[in-house]
C-alpha cells in the first residue's frame, strides 16, 4: 500500500533552518509528482512547494519562495525540503503528499516551529 512518511521538524529559532524528508513507498516514486504542505492552528492546510517526477520543475508558495527549496532522490524515494530564514510563521504541522488518481495520500506530519 501507498504510504508516504515525514521527518525533521523540530524546534528552531527564527533565521534558523531545518531540512524534512519523506521517504515513500507502495508505488513506482519516480513517476509521480510530490508535493509539501502545512497547516498551522486554526488555518487551512496550504500548498508550500511541488516538484515534478524527475524533479525538472518545482514551485512554491509565494510566503516561501527564496527560502524553501524541494527537491527529491528518485534512487532513495525520497523527497525534501530544505527550509532556511525560518520565521515564526513558518510554524505548521508540514504534510508530505502524493496524488495517485483518485486518490490523495498524506503522511502522518511532522511539528516545524519557530520559536525564540
Amino acid at each position: 500500500q501507498v504510504q508516504v512518511v515525514e521527518s525533521g521538524g523540530g524546534l528552531v529559532q527564527p533565521g534558523g533552518s531545518l531540512r524534512l524528508s519523506c521517504v515513500a513507498s507502495g508505488f513506482t516514486f519516480s513517476m509521480y509528482g510530490m508535493s509539501w504542505y502545512r497547516q498551522a492552528p486554526g488555518k487551512e492546510r496550504e500548498l508550500v512547494a511541488s516538484i515534478s517526477s524527475y524533479g525538472t520543475n518545482t514551485n512554491y508558495a509565494k510566503s516561501v519562495k527564496g527560502r524553501f527549496t524541494i527537491s527529491r532522490d528518485n534512487a532513495k524515494n525520497t523527497v525534501y525540503l530544505q527550509m532556511n530564514s525560518l520565521k515564526p510563521e513558518d510554524t505548521a504541522v508540514y504534510y508530505c503528499n502524493v496524488v495517485r488518481s483518485p486518490r490523495a495520500y498524506w503522511g502522518q506530519g511532522t511539528q516545524v516551529t519557530v520559536s525564540s
